[in-house]
């Protein structure tokens, strides 16, 4: 890809909102790993099934694949500066967050960072550019606090946003609350 037309296709991306997620797993040696991942959707309900992408040469990638398991944590609506930190890279990030083991996969799951969990175990994988297509068939989903209490956090046009239940959906009255900082 041309330099031009990469700058076009991350401009292109960055108008596209999404949600933001933190995928984690732990390797052999049980350290934990975790990058912050817009690249989700779900793939089937019959068996429940996930795909993300993740960067070729990341070490949360290789831990994933290690392992055979990983950990999708949906991120709260206040949980931007965990978005950022997860994205930075800084080598103490889980001294920084509350974690623990999830029940299954024993995946890092960001217990006050993430609004829901889904623990997955790897069912194929599909090399693609930078990135490692990771399909994963859901094992376990936990999600904490209530329903009523739930945000989402979103990203788009290089900033964060959060979505929550009492925020209309409804075609022409759509708003996000804008997430400062």
């Amino acid at each position: 890809m041309t330099s031009g037309m990469d700058a076009e296709f991350r401009e292109m991306m960055a108008s596209f909102p999404t949600g933001v997620s933190v995928v984690t797993a732990r390797d052999g040696g049980s350290a934990p790993w975790g990058m912050t991942c817009s690249s989700l959707c779900s793939l089937s309900v019959d068996p429940p099934t996930l795909l993300t992408c993740l960067r070729t040469e990341s070490p949360t990638l290789r831990a994933v694949l290690a392992s055979g398991a990983f950990a999708v944590n949906l991120l709260r609506g206040d949980a931007d500066w965990v978005a950022a930190l997860f994205a930075s890279g800084a080598p103490d990030r889980f001294d920084k967050v509350a974690w623990r083991p999830a029940r299954h996969t024993r995946s890092p799951a960001l217990i006050e960072a993430a609004h829901a969990v889904a623990e997955c175990t790897v069912a194929r994988t599909h090399p693609s550019g930078d990135h490692v297509i990771v399909v994963g068939t859901v094992r376990a989903v936990e999600r904490f606090g209530g329903f009523e209490r739930e945000s989402a956090l979103l990203y788009g046009f290089r900033r964060y946003g959060e979505w929550s239940p009492g925020v209309p959906a409804a075609a022409g009255d759509f708003r996000v609350r804008e997430r400062e900082g």
